[in-house]
């Protein structure tokens, strides 16, 4: 008979004293809402410049989902024997020590929730000045007005805040799924394989340096784990969402650039300033009103996106004030809507102040560059507990263990070194800002001897 830990309890509320209530539907539009952001409509200029080829495009976007799928196979046997609360933060802890847990909560505190939530808002602010005509300081006002309005949302209760998500997301989805069937009803297309850019004629350089933008699409499915400990039933609910969501991604994205091939020839692509756009204006139904159209797509997109990153930087704050790695007042929860709300309301600020003062190339870099490590680190936290802590019960083992999250950790080096490669200065700038943790770190268990002694 398998025994049942309070983390593993699947009707009770979580050992954060966080009520579960959050089930399959929205479990799976976390994942969604958390991975399609933005990106899907810049990186595949980005793509065309690298590969002549549609086919060879087409091929590094599903490798690149095949790999997320290795990560996310590999985190769901985390997140269904640790369903706690702070997802990777909890993992780091149990796997590495909490000097690297503190590390990952340092990043999202210092970096990550400013520039992922700042970096959203301002596509938000930008697409909203199609309808607006906004100033850049009134765009910068605007993003900083949807992170608050995000945050207060969330205050209230993790259903209404799953009730926004769920909304946003299916909305989006839909409008990807039109976008990417109409433009098919156009009456001349291209071809997807062009005959003077064959795939066999495309070195395997050019497709590395493609997956890598690729592959930043796709980041963010794994904030499903951060809300592990309001999830009911998650033993079950984690596999199936993370199955779900992410075939519905990797769909979605094929889709989209194969809609995006058959409309708009490589170079076109490649040159263009605003793919969405000019891929949206030529479909038949939509013609002029093309803009429109795929500006409330994004701005769907980026308000699950906000959404979703209140969530995720939150819980990653909470769950350390919670493990006594942070200030103790992080770790309150209201009283009224069962909410972590002092954490909600210290994320809310973090975005607000990093959507006021940076830009959107700016945020994104950080962002990026932040987490990749921590996302590594995560995934090898499968290969640590295995050795380390076999008692723990593991309702869901990795498939294909032990080559599945090899492939994602190989994938990851790449990622790395190809970031250290391209971009020194601002790799080794964002792992210095994680390194300067460890001081902090050290700081932190000093006073907090101080502080017990007292």
């Amino acid at each position: 008979m398998v025994t049942t830990t309070p983390e593993q309890d699947e009707t009770k509320g979580s050992e954060t004293g966080l009520p579960r209530e959050l089930g399959l539907v929205s479990a799976t539009s976390m994942v969604v809402g958390s991975t399609i952001g933005s990106g899907i409509f810049m990186v595949p200029a980005i793509v065309a410049m690298d590969l002549k080829s549609p086919a060879a495009a087409m091929l590094c976007w599903i490798v690149g989902g095949l790999i997320t799928v290795c990560g996310a196979l590999s985190v769901a046997e985390l997140a269904t024997a640790l369903p706690r609360t702070g997802g990777p933060f909890a993992y780091l802890l149990e796997a590495y020590g909490p000097l690297p847990a503190f590390l990952l909560g340092w990043t999202v505190l210092t970096v990550i929730t400013g520039a992922v939530l700042g970096a959203m808002a301002m596509v938000f602010a930008k697409y909203l000045s199609v309808f607006l005509s906004l100033t850049p300081g009134e765009q910068h006002g605007s993003a900083a007005l949807l992170i608050l309005i995000v945050g207060a949302i969330n205050y209230l209760g993790v259903r209404r805040a799953a009730a926004l998500m769920n909304f946003a997301t299916a909305a989006k989805v839909a409008i990807l799924i039109a976008l990417g069937a109409l433009a098919f009803t156009a009456v001349r297309g291209h071809a997807l394989v062009m005959s003077d850019h064959p795939l066999a004629d495309v070195p395997v350089s050019s497709l590395s340096a493609a997956l890598i933008p690729i592959m930043w699409t796709y980041a963010g499915w794994e904030g499903l784990t951060y809300i592990g400990g309001e999830l009911s039933r998650p033993q079950r609910t984690v596999p199936i969402a993370f199955a779900l969501g992410i075939a519905c991604v990797i769909a979605l994205y094929i889709l989209t650039n194969l809609g995006f091939y058959y409309l708009l020839p490589a170079s076109t692509i490649a040159n263009s300033q605003d793919i969405a756009v000019a891929f949206a204006s030529r479909i038949p139904a939509f013609g002029r009103d093309g803009a429109v159209v795929v500006s409330c797509l994004v701005l769907l997109s980026t308000i699950s996106g906000v959404n979703a990153a209140m969530m995720v930087s939150s819980r990653a704050l909470y769950a350390m004030a919670e493990r006594r790695l942070f200030f103790p007042a992080v770790g309150r929860r209201s009283p009224w809507f069962r909410t972590p709300s002092i954490a909600i309301w210290l994320t809310t600020c973090l975005g607000c102040a990093y959507a006021l003062g940076n830009d959107f190339t700016q945020l994104a870099r950080q962002s990026i560059l932040a987490a990749w490590p921590f996302a590594l680190l995560t995934v090898a936290a499968v290969f640590v507990l295995r050795r380390t802590r076999p008692d723990i019960p593991r309702p869901y083992r990795t498939w294909g263990y032990p080559i599945v999250p090899a492939i994602f950790l190989l994938a990851s080096g790449v990622v790395l070194g190809d970031l250290l490669a391209t971009n020194p200065r601002e790799t080794m700038f964002s792992f210095l800002t994680i390194l300067s943790g460890i001081p902090a770190y050290h700081l932190w268990r000093r006073t907090a001897v101080c502080r017990s002694g007292s």
